[in-house]
């Protein structure tokens, strides 16, 4: 008899790699989506083998006969505050209504637990679900991955391919934890599939400092890259106020002061994990600071070599 494992926020990327992961160990997934939904969405899903299922997600009666028979629920879902504690919330009370034993919440993050109230507004979010979470009787399991390792080559400014620079604030040596979408997705769903798992689970595909990326991307590149430090953590504090103050953007997931709150978690000294659970599912394979970036020049080189064509 197949797991059947409830996803919501499939549609998302992290969510589909979710999906995907879980199809491959032989899960019977179900993927539940609003009923605004895009059907090429939806199309994208199945194709997948994922079954969709579409419901009134502010309501916990419909989200409830999705959640049937399944033996963990799955949040992937990503969005602001009425997303990550009220449509979560139905999302958890669904499955324990429908007897579901383990649901696994929208955290993949860095471990919030070590840190307060008012360092973080997207932690802090997550950090109130779990109050509602941990008075339900469904076991949870949290799984924090540190950063994912993607943004690396985009969106997290801490390298700058064009000008060979490696930014940093505070430490150069200070490690920070990193760990690749697909990664964590993989994990996740051996996670869902392990009745045994524990409230939490830390990973990191790997613990690089500043100073040994900036010696990996010289290696990788066969350019020198330079260490640049932009300030200490004292800085980091006053430039995250200003830039609140400055540019708000309240109704945005991920406003650029949001961004910089994550780096200040990140170079804190809390961040850093003794441990890590990445031997728990012997079959992972995971990746690095160094494929990502070799993966990520590799494009670019191609691209360079296409256009000269």
């Amino acid at each position: 008899m197949k797991n059947i494992i409830v996803v919501a926020g499939g549609t998302g990327n992290l969510g589909k790699k979710i999906i995907h992961a879980l199809l491959e160990r032989g899960a019977e997934v179900r993927a539940v989506v609003r009923t605004t939904t895009d059907l090429a969405k939806v199309n994208m899903l199945e194709k997948l083998g994922a079954i969709v299922l579409k419901a009134n997600m502010l309501h916990v009666e419909e989200v409830s006969k999705a959640c049937k028979g399944a033996s963990c629920v799955v949040s992937a879902l990503n969005g602001l505050r009425n997303v990550i504690i009220d449509t979560q919330k139905v999302l958890l009370d669904a499955a324990v209504e429908a007897g579901v034993p383990r649901f696994i919440p929208s955290d993949y993050s860095l471990d919030f637990t070590k840190f307060s109230y008012g360092e973080n507004r997207n932690l802090d979010w997550r950090r109130e679900f779990h109050e509602f979470l941990d008075k339900t009787s469904i076991s949870a399991t949290t799984i924090f991955n540190g950063a994912f390792a993607d943004l690396l080559t985009g969106q997290m400014p801490l390298i700058l391919f064009k000008q060979k620079l490696v930014l940093y604030w505070g430490n150069a040596d200070h490690r920070l934890c990193f760990t690749s979408i697909a990664d964590t997705a993989a994990y996740t769903a051996n996670a869902a599939l392990d009745p045994s798992a524990p409230r939490f689970l830390r990973i990191a595909g790997d613990q690089l400092s500043p100073r040994e990326i900036q010696k990996v991307a010289t290696e990788v590149s066969g350019e020198k890259f330079r260490l640049f430090r932009t300030g200490g953590l004292g800085m980091l504090s006053a430039l995250i106020k200003i830039a609140r103050t400055l540019a708000p953007a309240e109704n945005e997931i991920f406003p650029a002061w949001q961004g910089m709150q994550y780096m200040r978690n990140m170079i804190d000294e809390r961040a850093k994990l003794n441990q890590v659970d990445n031997e728990r599912y012997p079959v992972m394979h995971w990746t690095t600071v160094r494929d990502v970036l070799s993966m990520h020049l590799d494009l670019i080189k191609n691209s360079i070599s296409e256009k000269g064509v």
